[in-house]
């Protein structure tokens, strides 16, 4: 019996092993050196100052809400073909979310509807590389710096991706990545804030270390006080140094492990092209892809139900698929928001008909043949049940 085909797995090698050891053996857990040698790491990899590591990618984009002050009132834009915490963290800091349609092509907002949302109330824009594609990410700054708006990349997909010459993480006031283990790397949970604000980060690092005073905190007259004393309402949002420990490992081998994600979407691509009932992801050829996911489409026609069961035949099967990703505002905790079906036709029609396909770097060229044999045989079935 053939061995069973995950969605996702991470990259982990004996470096990452030793580095976790040496932690564990230094008895300093928490707040130390790895922790520092990591923020170094990512944020030169995203070409920026500062690098603030948070407890989780959802942690870190309420953090740079707060940072910069986005509360009750406020209005952030933001896209509703997306992870869940690419939205919550507003509503977690009071805020609204606004959401906009989005380009069938790239799975991101459309830039027209993001400057025709711009309201007196709007106080940012969280911008999405869905699926870690960074298509409009340029035009998203432009409109923010025009209107004065901070733009907040949630670049949790994306650590690595280059569109047009830039960095990912780079393109806002800050930026956001996140480690779970289905990512490019993973710390097992963990989230990194990027930015080259000087007072945001110093704000961020307060902030996820229950509101204690900052070296720039004290340089500003605040006085030292003592590891009970709190300067602002905070949260423990810290990474510890066994999760920083990982992502050094992580960071070190990252070329490698992209390279790898990178071979097994060229062959995705190269078995499934042509395919008449399939639309495969869209890349500008100005970006350079580090590959998240690889997110297929059924094409015009199909319904969410003959998607729902094509899924499931692959996972009968033994190959690991997912719906990814519901829309935010169809989801339960956004009822409050009052949207319901047909908001955004573009978003929903993608939603109801896109597969995730197993991907990790490990993943040899058999295996990808098996799902692409598969993913086929499913599709033939679902055109035998409409005859």
């Amino acid at each position: 019996m053939a061995e069973p085909i995950p969605m996702s797995a991470p990259d982990i090698s004996e470096r990452e092993i030793e580095l976790v050891s040496e932690v564990l053996r230094s008895g300093r857990l928490a707040l130390g050196p790895s922790l520092t040698r990591f923020e170094e790491m990512v944020a030169e990899r995203a070409g920026v100052t500062h690098g603030v590591a948070v407890s989780s990618g959802t942690a870190g984009l309420f953090l740079a809400l707060k940072a910069l002050g986005i509360g009750p009132g406020d209005e952030v834009i933001t896209t509703p073909l997306s992870f869940i915490a690419s939205a919550s963290p507003i509503l977690m800091a009071g805020a609204t979310p606004v959401f906009v349609d989005v380009c069938p092509k790239s799975l991101n907002m459309l830039p027209s509807a993001v400057e025709k949302a711009i309201t007196p109330s709007t106080a940012a824009i969280m911008g999405v590389e869905a699926f870690g594609n960074p298509a409009y990410m340029d035009e998203y700054a432009r409109i923010a710096n025009q209107h004065e708006i901070p733009l907040v990349e949630d670049c949790c997909e994306a650590l690595g991706t280059v569109h047009k010459g830039r960095a990912c993480g780079g393109f806002g006031r800050a930026g956001v990545f996140g480690f779970y283990p289905n990512k490019q790397i993973t710390t097992g949970e963990g989230g990194l804030i990027v930015t080259n604000d000087d007072h945001l980060a110093d704000l961020c690092r307060s902030l996820r270390n229950q509101g204690r005073a900052t070296e720039r905190d004290q340089a500003g007259g605040t006085p030292l006080g003592s590891w009970l004393t709190h300067q602002r309402l905070g949260y423990n949002f810290r990474l510890s140094e066994v999760a920083a420990a990982i992502g050094i490992g992580q960071m070190e081998r990252f070329d490698e492990i992209v390279e790898r994600r990178r071979r097994v979407a060229a062959w995705y691509t190269e078995a499934l092209a042509g395919h008449p009932k399939l639309v495969l992801p869209t890349i500008l050829p100005e970006s350079q892809m580090t590959w998240f996911v690889y997110v297929v489409r059924l094409t015009t026609g199909y319904t969410r139900e003959e998607r729902d069961r094509v899924i499931r035949g692959l996972r009968v099967h033994d190959i690991g698929a997912a719906d990814y990703f519901p829309c935010i505002h169809l989801q339960p905790a956004f009822a409050d928001l009052g949207l319901g079906p047909g908001s955004f036709p573009t978003s929903e029609s993608m939603s109801e008909r896109t597969i995730a396909l197993p991907f990790h770097g490990r993943m040899s060229k058999s295996d990808v043949d098996i799902v692409a044999q598969t993913l086929d045989l499913m599709l033939s079935r679902e055109e035998l049940r409409r005859t």
